[in-house]
């Protein structure tokens, strides 16, 4: 189990739920997809906020993304004091389980052994002076889940879901045990909103219109913003080479800098 204390000089966690069933269980799309939104998020808010350091804490055990998205290999280092120095690409501090194992290798372990793993994510890495830490937590509201948020100090919880009627409960759910742990929700992303089309631009509301939006006003929750289901975001995710880098002024790059800056003032208000 996670012990109750300070990390020492961390000063804001933002805990990220993704909630998109309907993906889990489609083999057409991309699945390193579901971690899109929060890597350029993360991006986004180290290079608008130049006197602010970002890391990424990626909690998914069995699915790490993070090494790929954030085209990152090597193994971490130790330092003085035999701890883990957080491998950096783009200006961000990045830990994940993928940089331990081998990629191709499955992991197989029980829920005390996950957390057990996530701890050692968490206490025995340098994450000294890291103004924002970003946990990206797996589906569910799990061991996984519940440990985190009942032991780490949190700023806030970050919805992602997409329109679809199933997505929506599990996101409800979220929502409710975020209410349960006293952590406050920073607001829903609606993932995957709508597609456009990469020869005609014609778009299309493939998995529902709207449906975030009416449980957002429903909830009392703001709508942080929608991303779009865009051909690019998925090159650029799966090439290491995140949209907000590569195509900085693209319409998509520019829905995730309006996203970051919310949450960026969200966190602020909190504090």
């Amino acid at each position: 189990m996670l012990t109750r204390c300070q990390l020492k000089n961390l000063k804001n966690f933002v805990v990220k739920e993704w909630l998109e069933v309907f993906l889990k269980r489609s083999q057409s799309m991309e699945l390193n997809m579901l971690l899109l939104y929060l890597l350029q998020k993360v991006v986004l808010a180290s290079q608008q906020l130049q006197d602010k350091t970002v890391g990424i804490l990626d909690a998914d055990i069995f699915g790490p993304s993070i090494p790929k998205m954030m085209n990152l290999q090597e193994e971490p280092e130790l330092n003085h004091a035999n701890m883990m120095i957080p491998l950096k690409n783009f200006g961000i501090k990045c830990m994940s389980m993928g940089f331990l194992v081998d990629e191709k290798s499955p992991i197989v372990w029980r829920g005390p052994m996950v957390i057990s793993a996530i701890d050692k994510l968490l206490r025995q890495v340098s994450w000294s002076n890291t103004d924002y830490l970003i946990v990206d937590m797996p589906p569910g509201t799990g061991d996984t889940q519940l440990s985190l948020t009942q032991n780490i100090p949190i700023a806030g919880a970050v919805i992602v879901t997409t329109p679809q009627d199933i997505a929506l409960m599990d996101a409800r759910r979220g929502v409710e045990m975020f209410a349960k742990v006293s952590v406050p929700i920073l607001g829903i992303v609606q993932n995957m909103s709508i597609h456009i089309c990469s020869k005609c631009g014609h778009a299309e509301h493939i998995f529902g219109k709207d449906g975030a939006q009416r449980m957002a006003t429903e909830l009392g929750i703001e709508i942080l913003g929608d991303i779009p289901l865009h051909i690019d975001i998925r090159e650029k995710s799966d090439s290491g080479s995140p949209i907000v880098v590569s195509k900085p002024d693209s319409p998509q790059a520019n829905i995730y800098k309006d996203i970051a800056a919310k949450l960026a003032q969200k966190v602020s208000e909190a504090n």
